[in-house]
């Protein structure tokens, strides 16, 4: 199979590593590019779209016209990992925690509604437990995270982190084969990785 990471901006490298070592874990035979133009999007069996700066690789998507076919691609059923700042251009509502609505290029196909940098700034990332529902326990790392504000079907929270100042919040949402994460599974485990590529052998 051919599995495609938005490479626009953000941790393109540690998304293309995990699905390289997902894929060998469940011995699936996968092809991992990166993707840049709208027809390098054609034929993937699954996509991730990583973190970063939302707001810029929304703006580079669409002025390198490639936010529609990216949103006809989630929409059609490609199996879709969209971490931190993909999950944010993902959700159908977005405002900031110190400015409000971002009024930003947004995919809007995940029925949810984000808030950016909802735990603060880069000073106060953290990590935590997160029970993910199908999944298991993982390590999670919160990055500048948005917060999951709230979902509606069909999505649904997965998973939940407690903060000190945040409260419990939603960390995953599930929305038939879209998977979002506020964290960056990325960079401890494979195993949102492996749901999506399972997903797309239709394993899941």
């Amino acid at each position: 199979m051919k599995v495609g990471v938005l490479a626009l901006q953000g941790d393109v490298e540690e998304h293309l590593e995990a699905f390289r070592r997902a894929a060998a874990e469940l011995n699936i035979s996968a092809e991992v590019v990166r993707v840049k133009r709208a027809d390098q999007l054609d034929g993937l069996s699954a996509l991730a779209i990583p973190g970063g700066e939302s707001t810029t690789i929304g703006k580079l998507a669409q002025r390198l016209g490639i936010l529609d076919r990216l949103r006809t691609v989630v929409e059609s059923g490609v199996p879709t990992l969209a971490t931190c700042a993909g999950a944010v251009l993902l959700a159908k509502e977005v405002s900031d925690a110190i400015v409000g609505p971002t009024g930003q290029p947004l995919l809007a196909v995940l029925n949810a509604a984000v808030v950016r940098n909802a735990y603060g700034r880069q000073r106060d990332s953290f990590e935590a437990n997160v029970d993910v529902e199908g999944v298991g326990t993982v390590r999670a790392v919160f990055i500048r995270a948005p917060i999951f504000a709230k979902t509606w079907p069909p999505a649904r929270a997965i998973a939940h982190v407690d903060h000190p100042r945040a409260g419990r919040a939603i960390a995953a949402v599930r929305q038939d084969h879209v998977l979002a994460t506020a964290f960056h599974p990325e960079l401890t485990t494979t195993a949102f990785h492996k749901a999506v590529l399972e997903m797309a052998a239709g394993r899941l």
